[in-house]
């Protein structure tokens, strides 16, 4: 059962009250905690600290009706109550500092007492999910029982726009924003555009949201920070959940995102919740969805629209609330029209549709997303690291450059400043570390090249060498390379790759024709090998 726990200001007329007679009178704060069907555990009570001794009356008088109330004294200074900015500054400063706890607690918004102005303000920050919970006003009892408890009912108001509640408001839009980009004063138009919209749409909508772009792009990350977003906002109660769609495989797919009874197959020895039972009130992130099989993607889509599904082997529905982010690197259209991916899922999911960009595509954030990954290193090392100028120019301009590729985007780049960080002599990146690590990604580039040959004759050249040979001779020096790596020496090198010319020849040092034709690119045999 979770817990009951009221908020509301004191009643500086409507509760002060002394002697006994106080008891014959309506007091709308010790009322609601003699309601017979509604046990209050706790009363967030909010005073002016010149009203304390009426509040501590109220608390001890609550203690008396309702023995299970711990009432605890907020001190609220409000030199004008009827200033609609300054209640509501105080308020949204409370409920910032506050620590609401939805998962075990009921938190009911009291507005019988306080101004009419006090009232609209609590109503707003419930509106806005700052102060979560149901909004409650108590009206008096009949005058045959004028010291009853009264009647307790849920309302609702309707209020106009504010200028100055507007401004707070697009500020509070405004660090929402730079939540979901984690603090990083990303510089890129068209991404920081993109990351306003998902802000209105993650604090406004529970529907599915499709989020593409390469490996790397930031998608997984992105999805966190949404969910953590909406718990900060308390509009989630439940947990988030991930799972890369493509390290499921046969039965134990199904099994892993429904659950499965006992004995629903062979090694099923025990009943299993699944992942999207374990994201009831909460949010799951599904990578690479377009991995799922067709059977698989059709129980998604029940589940979706249903909010309920069979576990493997189960006969009874089971109930599951969650929001889905679901995340790929494939057009999903494409799969569509190839009959890989349901036409009606794809319909559901991709009604708030993100692609994220790759950190080649937006070289201008490479330079504030490299201070946070510094910033983070520093963070959990507890040891502040930073470039001198001359390394920081060296990495940034290679970095900025069409030569780094980042292929793996974001995870490229938070691995290199983890290298450069972790190797540093001290506090600070020297220069020398620098050259070393470029040398290290262009490496790491050249083994992932896409093109077989440019593959091999990059683990041997660099770009700049690779540029000044003919695409004529590319091919034949792509052959001798793997031929010599497949030899045990120069020699039987050469016997391979001279065995028809060879034979018309007097002198047959293969192994001195070979050296010199790996001269001609500046290359010796243990270049190679």
């Amino acid at each position: 059962m979770k817990q009951n726990v009221a908020i509301g200001f004191l009643g500086i007329n409507l509760d002060n009250g002394k002697g006994t007679a106080r008891w014959e009178r309506w007091r709308p704060t010790v009322a609601l905690c003699r309601q017979d069907d509604l046990i209050i555990h706790r009363f967030e009570l909010l005073v002016d600290p010149k009203y304390m001794t009426i509040a501590q009356q109220v608390a001890d008088d609550i203690e008396i009706v309702s023995p299970e109330t711990v009432v605890v004294i907020n001190e609220m200074e409000i030199h004008n109550p009827w200033d609609l900015e300054e209640v509501y500054e105080a308020l949204f400063d409370f409920t910032d500092l506050y620590r609401f706890d939805t998962e075990n607690e009921d938190y009911l918004l009291h507005i019988t007492t306080g101004t009419h102005v006090a009232q609209i303000c609590l109503f707003l920050l419930n509106e806005a999910r700052y102060l979560p919970g149901k909004i409650l006003q108590l009206s008096p009892p009949r005058r045959k029982d004028q010291g009853g408890p009264g009647k307790v009912s849920v309302i609702d108001l309707d209020l106009s726009k504010y200028d100055r509640l507007a401004d707070r408001f697009e500020t509070e839009r405004e660090n929402d924003t730079s939540f979901l980009k984690s603090g990083i004063p990303t510089r890129n138009a068209a991404f920081n555009a993109m990351i306003d919209e998902i802000e209105q749409v993650a604090i406004r909508t529970t529907n599915p949201v499709l989020i593409s772009g390469p490996t790397g792009a930031g998608k997984s990350h992105l999805a966190r920070r949404i969910f953590e977003l909406k718990k900060r906002r308390h509009q989630m109660e439940g947990k988030f959940v991930e799972i890369n769609c493509a390290t499921l495989r046969g039965d134990t797919a199904m099994s892993t995102l429904f659950g499965h009874k006992r004995g629903a197959y062979a090694g099923a020895i025990k009943d299993r919740a699944g992942l999207l039972r374990m994201a009831h009130k909460g949010l799951i992130f599904l990578d690479e969805i377009e991995a799922l099989g067709l059977d698989e993607q059709a129980m998604i889509l029940r589940a979706l629209e249903d909010q309920s599904f069979y576990p493997v082997g189960g006969d009874q529905e089971v109930k599951s609330n969650f929001q889905l982010i679901a995340g790929t690197t494939t057009d999903l259209t494409q799969l569509v029209a190839d009959g890989k991916f349901r036409e009606d899922l794809l319909a559901r999911i991709n009604m708030w549709s993100y692609t994220l960009p790759g950190l080649k595509d937006r070289r201008e954030d490479i330079e504030p997303n490299l201070n946070f990954e510094l910033t983070k290193f520093s963070s959990r090392n507890n040891r502040k690291m930073t470039f001198n100028k001359e390394a920081r120019d060296a990495y940034l301009k290679y970095a900025l450059s069409s030569e780094a590729k980042w292929n793996a985007n974001f995870r490229d780049l938070a691995a290199s400043i983890t290298r450069l960080c972790t190797f540093a002599d001290g506090s600070r990146i020297q220069l020398s570390s620098v050259e070393r690590e470029i040398e290290r990604l262009k490496k790491g580039w050249r083994l992932s090249a896409s093109d077989p040959q440019e593959e091999i004759l990059l683990t041997v050249l660099d770009q700049d060498q690779l540029s000044n040979i003919d695409p004529f001779d590319r091919p034949s020096l792509a052959n001798v390379i793997s031929i010599c790596r497949q030899s045990d020496n120069l020699s039987d090198a050469g016997r391979k790759l001279y065995a028809v010319s060879r034979v018309a020849r007097k002198s047959k040092n293969d192994a001195d024709r070979l050296k010199k034709y790996l001269a001609k690119f500046e290359l010796i045999w243990n270049d190679i090998k």
